[in-house]
């Protein structure tokens, strides 16, 4: 046990030891031109090069997404009918269906699906 806390010490230590050589031989600077100067456009910008993000468009979005895995996970569904066990596969879809249900009235009642907003 002795021992190796003594190479995890080592460890850390040379590890630690190479990253702050590795900072003190850094040639880069924090101003360097080519950073600051515009890309390829030839002028300067006058606003804030990121928009504001829209978190009604995010929203918007992972709802499509979870339908559209829901989606992918009924058509399975529909094309096992034939065969399975008919008890089975009604309790499943079913069960399946009414959560679908539910998600989607949860939703609406949030106002979750208003696009105007």
């Amino acid at each position: 046990m002795y021992l190796m806390t003594i190479m995890l010490s080592m460890f850390i230590l040379i590890s630690n030891l190479m990253i702050f050589i590795s900072l003190m031989l850094n040639k880069k600077s924090t101003n360097d031109m080519e950073k600051i100067s515009p890309f390829e456009c030839g002028f300067d910008p006058h606003s804030s090069p990121r928009i504001v993000f829209s978190i009604h468009f995010f929203l918007i979005t992972i709802i499509f997404l979870i339908f559209d895995v829901e989606i992918a996970i009924l058509i399975p569904i529909i094309m096992i009918f034939d065969v399975t066990n008919l008890n089975k596969w009604f309790i499943i879809s079913s069960f399946f269906t009414i959560i679908l249900i539910l998600g989607l009235y949860y939703e609406w009642n949030q106002n979750m699906l208003n696009w105007t907003n």
